[in-house]
Parts: structure tokens; sequence; C-alpha cells
């Protein structure tokens, strides 16, 4: 192992497109990277309808050459000061709070979204277009995924998966909790998602102090739980890699772990 990237921005949701490129959410960047072959940096998405992005979270390659990505209030390194809107009483200027071990000048980043919504990058113009409105779910979005056939995506939202048909004009439609994530009563909260060449969704899980539950879960597109990886940490994201697509990575809280599976990952990474 070994550092690939440094400063990265606090990055965060980090996959590949259709074309090998490495795609990549910054949360103190505020923005959509792309690194090309030649090792410069493409910025994808800054800003929607000329305000600046939160802290994206997450984000998906389509194979129309589109990018789907997940913008939640603040992150993981950005704390906004207090819930309310810019003007509210704890926070009259809605600007985030600096703390230890971010980059100077996060303080003085003021918030200019004051929802958490679901975007897609036009691979032809390169416009900003929201997809889905924090209004219409019930949390942050955070990971995202596409079926094998891109006719449904699935949006992690406050630990569960929401999943959606998708239409040939990209609009969302049929919208349906996909799973509560309770296996023998104990909430097995969502963040990072993949879905696998037969469609099943692999899902990082965070179980919290209960022992056992923590790793991965991985579930069929009828959303039943269809086995487990146990892991002694909680898992916040996890892709399939190697020249195969047939090993899953999982980074968990403290460490990094791999395994060879039976199936292989459907997109790209």
């Amino acid at each position: 192992v070994s550092v690939f990237r440094a400063p990265s921005n606090n990055s965060n949701g980090n996959t590949f497109d259709f074309q090998g490129r490495q795609v990549t959410c910054e949360h103190t960047g505020r923005r959509i990277a792309r690194y090309e072959h030649d090792g410069s940096i493409t910025s994808i998405a800054e800003a929607y309808m000329g305000q600046r992005l939160n802290s994206p979270n997450d984000i998906a390659p389509h194979r129309d050459g589109s990018y789907w990505f997940t913008d939640p209030a603040a992150g993981f390194t950005l704390y906004e000061g207090a819930p309310e809107v810019s003007g509210g009483a704890g926070n009259a200027d809605g600007r985030y709070n600096s703390r230890a071990g971010q980059p100077i000048g996060v303080g003085s980043a003021k918030r200019e979204i004051m929802t958490a919504n679901v975007y897609r990058v036009d691979p032809q113009s390169g416009r900003v277009d929201m997809m889905m409105s924090q209004s219409n779910l019930p949390g942050n979005p955070n990971g995202i995924a596409f079926a094998p056939d891109y006719k449904k995506v699935y949006i992690v939202t406050a630990g569960i998966v929401q999943s959606f048909d998708l239409g040939a004009d990209n609009k969302l439609s049929n919208q349906k909790e996909f799973s509560n994530f309770m296996i023998d009563g104990i909430r097995c909260g969502t963040d990072g998602i993949r879905v696998d060449v037969n469609g099943n969704l692999w899902c990082g899980s965070n179980a919290g102090r209960n022992l056992g539950y923590s790793g991965v879960t991985v579930w069929s597109s009828a959303g039943k739980l269809l086995g487990r990886i146990r892991l002694p940490e909680t898992c916040a994201n996890l892709a399939f890699g190697g020249p195969k697509r047939n090993r899953l990575f999982m980074t968990a809280a403290q460490s990094l772990y791999a395994v060879y599976v039976n199936t292989q990952g459907a997109s790209p990474g």
C-alpha cells in the first residue's frame, strides 16, 4: 500500500469511469474531480445553478458517459454550525465551523445550497442537473449505484437504500424502500454500495457496537438478504477490483480488507 495522492482534499467515493479514469468526490474541494490518463485533473462539477456544492460524497458513472453523485449537507469533514438555514439564530451567516485537522480556510467557507441533493453531470454539455431533491428523501443522500441494465438506481439515505426506476429520459420514478437493513433485530446501517453483474447489492454495514453485524451485507435485487461478510469494524465503503473485478475491497474504520468473491462488479470501479 502506498500514497496515491496527497493532499486529496479529503476525497471520498472514489470510482472509475468507462474510460478507466479515476473520479473522486472532494469534501473540502467541494467538487467532483477526474484524474486523466496524463495525470492532469479535470474539475467535473463545482456548482449547481451558480451555487457551490456542499460536500460531494459518492458517485456512480453511467454508461452514457454521465456522472451521478450525491451532495449531502456536510459530508464527514465539513460541519454546518447549526441546522438552521443561513440567517437562523444559531448560524447567522450559514458558515462551516472549522475543526482540528481541516485545511486552513474551511471555517470561512459558506454553505450556499441549503439542501442535500442528487445530481447528474451531462456528458456533452457538462451541465449539472438535480435529479432528486432532499425533500423527496428520508435523509441526506449518501451511496449511489446503478443496476447492471441501468434501469434502476439505488440511493443510500438515512442508513437505508431507496430504489428508483430510471427512464430513458433520465427521470426517476417508482420510489421504494429497498430494505430496512434490520438483521436479527439489529439495524445494519448502510453507507457505500456496489452492484454485481447479477444485480445483487453489496452494502457497507455499520451496526455500531453490535459485535458480528458490521461489515458487508449482500442483497438480491428483490431486497432479500443473501449473505454477510463479518468484519471486526464498521465498513464505510467498498469496491470490486482486480483484472476480473472479482476481488472485493472494503474500507473499514481503521483497516482495508479484501476477499475474492464468486461474482464480478457490474460497474468499472
